[in-house]
């Protein structure tokens, strides 16, 4: 068969396509299988590459072993990242090993915002906080930590801890954070065989973190580093697991070389303590010992909130109650004019909202501001404090101020010079059998009675001492604020800012 000129042409072309589509989809073939080579080589990297960063947040300027510490852990595990953080570039500077960075988290003009914050710094699925001094000997302890940690599922148990090999022992605590008592208390939590399981720690530790779980925390990095983690934790219902090994090392104990240096060392602690609480809303500390701290208010400041604006103040706004040192300076302050009105023959009661938290709770009601008692006016000229009011206030040996108030014919007596917390005295007077007075406010509790009330006066237990009060209370204060006062409990302006009871 004899072939023509333009279907050889065309056989040439179907040849040379199919040869162009074999050579095509063997190329396709082979980029195929170098992308899934590449892949296999990318994930195989993955699995070598580090999962935690080494963190030490807490060290102190004029004495360290930063460079030791990280030292330490890169000549055991040169692949993980180490991170120094401080608040301010560290005098002297940091020495630190290769692979070791350090971090300043107050913000520079000339740095974009990324540059000092944490967590664009940290690349890894855990951080690894560690204290200064520390020592890693058995590299593979950090392992035995992320097994740990990842055995607990994601469960309440985030946080692992080893104990540091240091002169005073690692102890578990349980953490009991109530920010609207403005109080954190701590307790001794009980050891378990294969580790404690808290929601706090006192002492030296190693805390291994997921890094999510770190920076989802309003203040990641506060000091001092326990304190202000476990705080945060504690409010989240987060666990701290104790492990008892594997041990981290610490040759350099103590860390302060002198007593000077520990005693700057100390001080500084404190000031982070009061800074870290304030910014945190917490007033009082309950430690396990039974001792507490204090960093509200006291005779030397002024009290914690300001000027009360239609009978609610600032805290009830935030949804808090009375500050604890407040309601201290109270109790201190009425127990005070109660001895010197007994002492002078001063009659007098538990008045308003002062009554009605002696029945519900004996003692101040929890989000109460003042306290009110009443006095008959005619015994004032038995008591030095009160008769010569009229011609301006006295400071008393002890340091507090008694006035006649700007705002009316009553006296008050203040905690002291600086801080305004304050016991109201209201003066009374029979007429008629009904008691009255010259100076009413707009309280609607504000009003006359009958003087049966008063006769006799019972004594009634109040904030740790035996008060006088009106003889059938229940019935004074329905007169005084309406039926069912005791059992309902409410804010004083419920228009501006209404009591969740469920949350009683």
């Amino acid at each position: 068969m004899r072939i023509s000129f333009c279907q050889g042409l065309l056989t040439g072309a179907i040849i040379l396509n199919l040869l162009i589509l074999y050579y095509v989809s063997r190329a396709q073939q082979q980029m195929m299988e170098k992308r899934k080579e590449l892949g296999r080589g990318s994930r195989r990297g993955h699995s070598r590459s580090p999962r935690v960063t080494v963190l030490l947040r807490e060290f102190e300027n004029f004495e360290n072993y930063v460079g030791d510490v990280a030292s330490s852990f890169l000549h055991q595990r040169p692949e993980l990242p180490f991170l120094a953080v401080a608040d301010t570039p560290p005098y002297p500077p940091l020495v630190l090993p290769d692979g070791a960075r350090h971090l300043v988290l107050s913000p520079s003009p000339d740095q974009p915002p990324q540059a000092h914050r944490p967590e664009f710094h940290v690349q890894t699925e855990f951080v690894l906080l560690v204290p200064d001094g520390v020592e890693l000997e058995q590299p593979r302890a950090i392992e035995r930590l992320i097994r740990e940690l990842e055995g607990e599922g994601g469960g309440p148990v985030r946080l692992v801890a080893a104990p540091v090999l240091a002169r005073s022992a690692v102890q578990c605590l349980h953490l009991r954070v109530n920010l609207r008592e403005w109080t954190a208390t701590y307790s001794l939590a009980a050891s378990g065989s294969s580790g404690s399981v808290c929601t706090a720690l006192q002492g030296d530790a190693v805390v291994l973190i997921r890094t999510e779980d770190l920076f989802n925390l309003s203040v990641p990095l506060g000091r001092p580093l326990f304190s202000s983690l476990f705080i945060q934790t504690a409010l989240r219902g987060w666990k701290v697991k104790l492990l008892e090994s594997p041990c981290f090392s610490a040759n350099h104990r103590p860390l302060f070389s002198s007593a000077h240096n520990q005693w700057k060392a100390d001080t500084r602690v404190k000031e982070a303590s009061a800074k870290l609480m304030k910014s945190f809303g917490l007033k009082r500390l309950l430690l396990p010992d039974g001792k507490e701290q204090w960093y509200g208010c006291s005779k030397e400041t002024p009290r914690c909130f300001g000027t009360v604006q239609d009978d609610t103040p600032d805290y009830l706004y935030l949804d808090r109650w009375t500050p604890p040192c407040c309601l201290r300076a109270l109790r201190e302050t009425t127990k005070y004019v109660i001895n010197i009105l007994e002492s002078s023959g001063v009659r007098y009661w538990l008045e308003g909202g002062t009554l009605l938290g002696a029945v519900r709770h004996q003692d101040i009601i929890p989000w109460d501001y003042d306290v009110d008692l009443g006095i008959y006016l005619e015994d004032v000229p038995n008591c030095d404090h009160l008769k010569n009011l009229d011609s301006g206030s006295l400071v008393d040996a002890n340091g507090y101020v008694w006035e006649r108030a700007v705002e009316g014919d009553f006296y008050r007596v203040q905690y002291s010079e600086a801080n305004h917390l304050h016991v109201d005295l209201w003066p009374f007077y029979p007429r008629n059998g009904v008691m009255t007075k010259d100076t009413w406010t707009e309280h609607k509790q504000d009003v006359e009675f009958p003087e049966h009330f008063l006769q006799p006066l019972v004594p009634m237990a109040f904030a740790g001492i035996t008060a006088y009060s009106p003889n059938n209370h229940r019935a004074f204060l329905e007169l005084k604020f309406g039926e069912g006062v005791i059992e309902n409990p409410q804010y004083p302006n419920p228009a501006k800012k209404r009591l969740d009871r469920s949350k009683l």
